[in-house]
């Protein structure tokens, strides 16, 4: 009973081969030291290895926290924090995108069209995954729709995912753990409704020295 905790099902679920201990962290939002105990834990167990990275030993347990993980949150709801770290159980490609590109490039600085009681995210998959997406996250009880939101009044939870699906590779980049789109797609995204996202762009200017016309500067306040 002493494997039956968070950290070492959410490490069982989100370690893809040859992922560092620090991505790992990063992936479940966890202290690096805390996952290097529990990674030297679940290896003398036998559950997982390392070398050069690390790896699945044992797919009968990670099936089993797989269970587990989806029977509880089917019961209970997951948080909004917890919504950011159920897709890397998946083990299949996706990056953040839309809203969840600019929130991620600007770690969590901007937020917008979301509140407590209705929060969608947005991510980017493969069109040959969606099927196996909208099971995945009917498994764990999540509302999953593809290109438009959920209707809130439709569901008595606070988190669901909105797919946009692609038929190219996707191309994403790493951000605290996070896969999300290229900065130069997710600038292109905030310039296509500039109105909504003026703030932001101005933020990824200063963070990323990016040369972007960018104020939100009310003009109605300069003397």
């Amino acid at each position: 009973m002493e494997y039956v905790d968070e950290t070492a099902a959410k490490i069982m679920l989100a370690v893809r081969p040859g992922d560092s201990i620090r991505r790992i962290a990063q992936k479940i939002d966890g202290s690096y030291s805390w996952v290097y105990d529990w990674i030297e834990r679940l290896e003398e167990a036998g559950f997982i290895r390392r070398d050069d990275g690390v790896y699945i030993e044992d797919y009968t347990i990670r099936d089993r926290y797989h269970e587990m993980v989806a029977t509880i949150s089917r019961s209970r709801a997951p948080s909004i924090d917890e919504a950011y770290v159920i897709p890397h159980f998946a083990g299949m490609p996706f990056a953040y995108t839309k809203i969840d590109s600019v929130y991620v490039w600007t770690n969590g600085g901007y937020q917008i069209a979301r509140g407590h009681d209705d929060y969608p995210i947005f991510i980017q998959v493969a069109d040959q995954d969606v099927d196996r997406w909208m099971a995945f996250f009917d498994e764990f009880g999540v509302p999953c729709t593809i290109e438009d939101r959920p209707d809130p009044t439709d569901y008595d939870v606070t988190v669901s995912y909105v797919l946009f699906p692609t038929s190219e590779p996707i191309t994403r980049e790493w951000v605290d753990g996070n896969p999300v789109i290229p900065l130069d797609e997710t600038i292109d995204h905030m310039r296509e409704h500039r109105v909504n996202y003026e703030p932001a762009l101005e933020m990824i200017a200063d963070e990323y020295d990016r040369d972007i016309d960018a104020t939100h500067e009310d003009p109605r306040l300069k003397p």
